[in-house]
């Protein structure tokens, strides 16, 4: 069965149909929907994120076409799918999540440093966090919750630079990366064609009077007007006139580890009380969210086995989730997973080698000389002068690394941006080419951190030039499909970078200013992000002069071990049996992960599968899915977007001396 799925999957480039023409889809529509996305999604994105853990998300990229879709065909025009693509792109690439998939660009970073350096986990060394970090502290900067303090300087200047060495980065040789495993070695990647037909298919609906989009996504969006109106608008409203805002669900979930810890000890368990997460069901694929599950009941049964038998000793009666689930990985979860995430990238690897064998044996040696000849038309740009500035770029991220510390190996810095970046892209590029999934190598930062002898906190803040851009293979096949041209999404790209920067200052120094971040002003942030420094503290101590070796402690190689054969028996048992492949990631997504959100996750996805699949029609039923979340997210984004509105009217007003 795998061997035909595979065949199958080399097949599908020759079926899809390549495209005629190239042509230009960034003009005037294009910016003005960045600055739409910018200056009216984004506040409400940041907000839902720290108040409920969830951004716009695709919703930003939907409201944005269909409300130019709209338009247009209010104006008798038609877009063209080169238009909406890159219109999509924008959208998406403005309102992306950057620190703890918050939106708002890379100023999410600086709000999390602000508190990190505060927080009691980094008490232990937050003197030796150098200032391109944050300021200190009980420096001015924090205490007034401003960026405009001179403290902020270095890293704002650190962030700017990192960005844009980043960008350039990732387009130079992602692009060279695509023409090596598309065009050279003609890899199928079979997930690309999915954003492609999206966006040819709006486009040939962009005439019509009404489509079952438009409908499917106004049911989405009225859910998630009401359900947000519940969940977040009457907390912030009632936060404006109460001392104690009335919250009807518990935010983020409703913990019952302590309530269940006679008949399950050490095991954290709660229910989320998004909607979202039951809407999510629908849209993922059924084998992930069902392996998933799988994991997560495995989990449960095993945390009382491990803590009877003595492995789980740090948990005692009375934790909640955070702490329970903290001293769980520190036990034994945390070396385990590392274990799996090992035995992952093996089968990967496997995976890839065996598909190379079968493509070289059916195909033969690959043209090379197309590297230098690209397909007229489609807007190519010289692979040298990629591969040039990739290398400059990567030059200078190893000088500033270097300067920001002085005292880590400079070796590491060379090796990270010019062997492991290149290699280890090449491989998630062919991989996503060949199968649409990818694993890395996990814990290699990590890893080289702690052998490396260096003491210190400053390392784990440093812009490392250790990246991988496999992905930017599959973005960019993804845009000949549409046939657009590659210089739309690069024009697409320069105009984006100033959006992102000029109304993420703006936006989070709005929200900064209304309270400390995190507070009961953000109930998800207040609860979450205090188990983050947790774990962050535990690698950073590890490397901190005088700090204690904490991780070291939690690493235990026998147990990484058993998660090593774990996963490689899982995976040639389920291979052997012929189960779908995306069973084995989603079994190792819910390894040692928190059952709170893949219960609920399950039910979505059974309900979608055996009643709304077989009411719609399945092929309906798939499409109809993802627009009516992505109208659910639009309706809890334009709650967050009032709410917001309505908060900062409320500080301002009160601030008045009259």
């Amino acid at each position: 069965m795998r061997r035909d799925n595979q065949r199958d999957i080399n097949e599908y480039r020759d079926l899809i149909e390549q495209p005629k023409e190239f042509k230009d889809g960034f003009n005037l529509k294009t910016v003005i929907g960045a600055i739409f996305i910018g200056f009216i999604m984004m506040p409400g994105s940041i907000y839902l994120g720290l108040v409920a853990g969830q951004g716009v998300g695709p919703a930003a990229q939907w409201v944005t076409i269909i409300l130019f879709m709209e338009v247009m065909r209010r104006s008798f025009q038609v877009m063209t799918k080169q238009e909406l693509f890159v219109l999509y792109y924008v959208a998406g690439h403005v309102i992306a999540g950057y620190a703890l998939h918050l939106s708002g660009g890379p100023w999410s970073g600086l709000i999390w440093h602000q508190f990190f350096v505060s927080s009691p986990a980094a008490a232990p060394f937050a003197d030796q966090i150098p200032i391109w970090v944050s300021p200190q502290p009980m420096s001015d900067a924090i205490i007034n919750r401003s960026f405009l303090h001179p403290e902020w300087l270095p890293a704002i200047g650190l962030l700017l630079i990192n960005y844009l060495i980043g960008r350039v980065n990732a387009f130079t040789f992602g692009y060279v990366l695509f023409r090596i495993t598309s065009d050279v070695e003609k890899l199928p990647f079979p997930m690309a064609p999915i954003a492609a037909q999206g966006a040819t298919a709006l486009a040939e609906s962009s005439s019509k009077s009404e489509t079952w989009r438009w409908r499917m996504f106004s049911i989405g969006s009225v859910i998630g007007l009401l359900f947000g109106l519940v969940y977040i608008g009457i907390p912030t409203i009632s936060s404006m006139i109460l001392v104690t805002p009335v919250t009807l669900l518990p935010i983020p979930w409703i913990d019952l580890t302590a309530a269940i810890e006679t008949i399950l000890p050490a095991t954290p368990f709660g229910f989320v009380t998004s909607l979202g997460t039951f809407l999510i069901g629908f849209v993922l694929p059924y084998w992930i969210v069902v392996g998933g599950f799988a994991s997560s009941v495995i989990t449960m049964i095993a945390n009382p086995i491990l803590q009877k038998t003595g492995v789980l000793k740090t948990w005692r009666p009375g934790m909640d989730t955070f702490h329970t689930s903290f001293a769980n990985s520190i036990d034994f979860w945390l070396s385990f997973g590392i274990g799996i995430a090992f035995a992952v990238f093996i089968f990967s690897i496997y995976e890839i080698v065996r598909a190379t064998r079968k493509k070289k044996t059916e195909s033969g040696s690959a043209d090379f000389s197309k590297l230098f000849h690209p397909p007229e038309g489609r807007g190519d740009f010289s692979v040298t002068l990629a591969m040039g500035l990739f290398v400059l770029s990567s030059i200078l991220n190893i000088v500033l690394c270097r300067v920001l510390v002085p005292h880590f190996p400079i070796i590491f810095f060379i090796g990270f941006a010019l062997l492991y970046t290149p290699m280890m892209s090449y491989v998630h590029a062919r991989l996503t080419g060949m199968t649409g999934q990818y694993a890395g190598i996990p814990m290699v930062r990590e890893a080289t951190f702690l052998l490396s002898g260096y003491k210190g906190a400053a390392i784990w803040f440093a812009p490392l030039p250790m990246h991988d851009y496999g992905g930017m293979a599959g973005f960019f096949r993804e845009v000949e499909l549409t046939g657009t041209k590659i210089t739309s999404v690069i024009k697409a790209e320069l105009l984006v970078m100033p959006i992102i920067f000029i109304c993420g200052f703006i936006f989070w120094s709005f929200i900064w200013q209304l309270g400390p971040i995190p507070s009961a002003l953000f109930p998800y942030a207040q609860k979450t992000w205090y188990f983050h420094a947790m774990q962050s503290s535990l690698w950073i101590s590890s490397t901190a002069v005088g700090g204690k070796p904490f991780l070291l402690e939690a690493l235990k190689f026998p147990v990484m071990a058993t998660g090593l054969g774990f996963g490689l028996l899982l995976y040639v048992i389920l291979a052997a049996a012929g189960l779908p492949m995306m069973l084995i990631y989603g079994f190792i997504r819910g390894v040692g992960q928190l059952p709170h959100s893949l219960f609920l996750e399950f039910i979505g996805a059974l309900l979608g599968r055996y009643y709304f699949a077989k009411k719609f029609g399945e092929k309906n039923w798939r499409n109809y899915a993802p627009v009516i979340f992505a109208g659910f997210s639009c309706g809890m984004g334009l709650i967050g977007m009032v709410c917001i509105a309505a908060t900062l009217i409320a500080q301002s007003v009160s601030k008045l001396p009259f």
